[in-house]
């Protein structure tokens, strides 16, 4: 089914919950890889995709089409990324490095991402970046997004969305070159 079509159906009482339904299981899964991505963890990612669910079901009823609708639940699913990975920090106290240090030995435990040698040195290194630039990698990188739906998710202009990819594939790169077994 059709965005449109959704949004048309959910703006009626009688179909509301059938369209929900409908966009859910449209973009339940893109949602959850993207927001895993993020916080590697299979039990956050679940909880955060719940959440941003919720908060497109709130919300859903006010979207104004300026976008398309899944750039919409990408931005809420971004956001609670963000989000989520600034509390965790705040909460433990934790530097930048520690929480990519945890989140490195969640990968190598989760047999869901560890992968052959050189894809757990990409996932480490991916880990090593600031949130926002393993953002824009992980969408251009793994999802293959313009960097004009880029800037609509983000709020970020295209410009500095490239830069920002140009210096993580850099980063990623001189980290895979010096952790890897000649």
């Amino acid at each position: 089914m059709e965005d449109h079509e959704i949004l048309l159906k959910f703006q009626d009482p009688a179909s509301r919950s059938l369209a929900f339904n409908q966009l859910v299981r449209k973009y339940q899964s893109k949602v959850y890889w993207h927001v895993r991505k993020m916080v590697i963890d299979h039990a956050d990612a679940d909880d955060l995709t719940q959440d941003v669910f919720v908060k497109v079901w709130k919300h859903l009823e006010n979207f104004r089409q300026d976008a398309a609708l899944f750039t919409w639940i990408y931005r809420i699913a971004t956001n609670e990324c963000l989000n989520f990975l600034g509390s965790k920090r705040r909460k433990f106290l934790l530097p930048l490095t520690d929480v990519g240090a945890e989140l490195a030995a969640k990968i190598q435990a989760d047999p869901a991402i560890a992968g052959d040698e050189i894809e757990l040195k990409l996932q480490q290194a991916i880990l090593r970046l600031p949130d926002k630039q393993r953002l824009v990698f992980n969408l251009r990188y793994y999802d293959e997004m313009p960097y004009e739906q880029m800037a609509e998710v983000t709020g970020t202009s295209v410009g500095a969305l490239k830069a920002s990819y140009h210096h993580a594939v850099k980063k990623v790169e001189d980290y895979v070159t010096r952790n890897t077994d000649d």
